[in-house]
């Protein structure tokens, strides 16, 4: 499986869909998160925007690989006024402080890993309204692109 690393922001549905699959090394964990900076800072002041936070498939190449990756998108979110709620597990999260850059603002989230498990329970322990946990990737896209977001 070829390793699949980019972020794209789809202005007329206020989408941000990430992607990153494969045995992503540290620096292709890098450039990751370049490619979510490098989206954020495109996004136009006071736009509320969804995100699709496509992780189906990942495989970190190391342990350093996946601990470089793992906080990236909860620290993203937190400057656009979201919290991943399965932050609360942690308690080195308790203190996150949300903000909103350039009164830019999350309005839902879902997230999909192939670990049905682990995503089936984060669904079961922290899934709400605006935001879910699913081991499918069509049907995590299905969802968020029918999540109603007011226009800007």
């Amino acid at each position: 499986m070829k390793n699949e690393i980019y972020t794209k922001w789809e202005e007329d549905s206020a989408l941000v869909i990430t992607r990153i699959s494969g045995a992503v090394t540290e620096d292709e964990v890098s450039k990751w998160k370049q490619s979510l900076e490098t989206i954020f800072s495109s996004i136009p002041k006071g736009t509320k925007f969804k995100i699709f936070v496509n992780l189906h498939g990942l495989n970190p190449s190391s342990v350093s690989a996946h601990k470089a990756y793992r906080d990236i998108v909860p620290l993203l979110l937190s400057k656009y006024n979201w919290r991943i709620g399965y932050l609360d597990l942690f308690d080195e999260a308790k203190d996150l402080k949300l903000t909103s850059e350039n009164g830019i603002e999350c309005l839902a989230a879902v997230h999909c890993h192939h670990d049905s498990y682990k995503i089936n329970e984060y669904e079961r322990r922290f899934g709400k309204t605006s935001e879910h946990f699913y081991d499918d990737p069509e049907k995590s896209e299905t969802w968020i692109r029918s999540y109603p977001v007011a226009s800007h």
